[in-house]
């Protein structure tokens, strides 16, 4: 087999697993945009169930419980052009479904690089992929729970004390608050990416405890960057953490019995 037919191969390989991901984030989001998720109490338990109403969708119904605990007091949310509040639902229901297939998006993941692996990476791309998910999730509650609320909240104090009232744009506060969802999502991904790179030989167990003071400044450039305030205040609540889970994921390699 010559070069080119081997990367031709990879090519489609990929797409393959690609289109895969595509189908099953596509099924997804179309059922979140057209079901309604029904209460039903059972005793103590409330379960839910879906029934087809694609007006008040499931999405619908997450953006409501994002305006009611996410925008502050005296704040108004808008929609000023005809399918904002459309799309902004396409937005949730998007983020919905690559969280829903995650698992689908890492089994495709390891084993398209699955050839290239030695047998050691091979079972630590396996061991980590329910940790990942899990982190995935804790990263989207933490950034939902306490930092979008404090931005914000920190944000429109400033047109508060000008007296202005502020109106927010429905597409601007979901695009805004799924920008954090995914970047504490993935960045909570942090400790695992560096035990794999050193569990795989690739680096020593000793790399991260040297280079901390570079990872500080990455990370704080990083929390800078995705903050919209000059303030310096906000990006800590980016930072801070990211910082924690660094020096977290330090901490476990170098104490690892798998890490040499």
């Amino acid at each position: 087999m010559s070069e080119f037919e081997g990367f031709n191969q990879h090519l489609e390989e990929l797409r393959k697993r690609l289109l895969r991901i595509g189908i099953i984030i596509i099924v997804i989001t179309a059922f979140v945009l057209t079901f309604h998720a029904e209460p039903v109490h059972i005793g103590q338990v409330t379960l839910y169930y879906p029934t087809p109403q694609p007006l008040d969708n499931i999405a619908a119904q997450i953006t409501s419980h994002m305006k009611g605990n996410l925008v502050p007091q005296d704040v108004q949310l808008i929609q000023t052009a005809p399918g904002q509040a459309f799309f902004a639902q396409v937005y949730i229901a998007a983020l919905v479904g690559i969280m829903v297939a995650m698992p689908v998006i890492i089994k495709e993941f390891v084993g398209f690089i699955k050839p290239a692996l030695k047998e050691n990476e091979i079972n630590i791309s396996r061991s980590i992929s329910l940790p990942a998910m899990g982190l995935f999730a804790a990263g989207c509650v933490f950034s939902y729970s306490l930092v979008v609320p404090y931005i914000l909240e920190f944000l429109y104090r400033y047109g508060e004390s000008a007296g202005l009232v502020t109106f927010l744009n429905v597409v601007e506060f979901v695009t805004f608050v799924l920008q954090f969802l995914l970047a504490f999502g993935f960045s909570f991904q942090l400790p695992l990416v560096m035990y794999a790179v050193s569990a795989s030989g690739a680096v020593g167990s000793d790399f991260w405890r040297k280079n901390i003071l570079y990872a500080i400044l990455a990370i704080a450039i990083f929390g800078a960057a995705i903050t919209p305030d000059g303030s310096g205040v906000t990006m800590w609540f980016i930072a801070g953490p990211m910082i924690l889970l660094y020096v977290t994921g330090m901490i476990i390699i170098e104490r690892s019995v798998y890490v040499r």
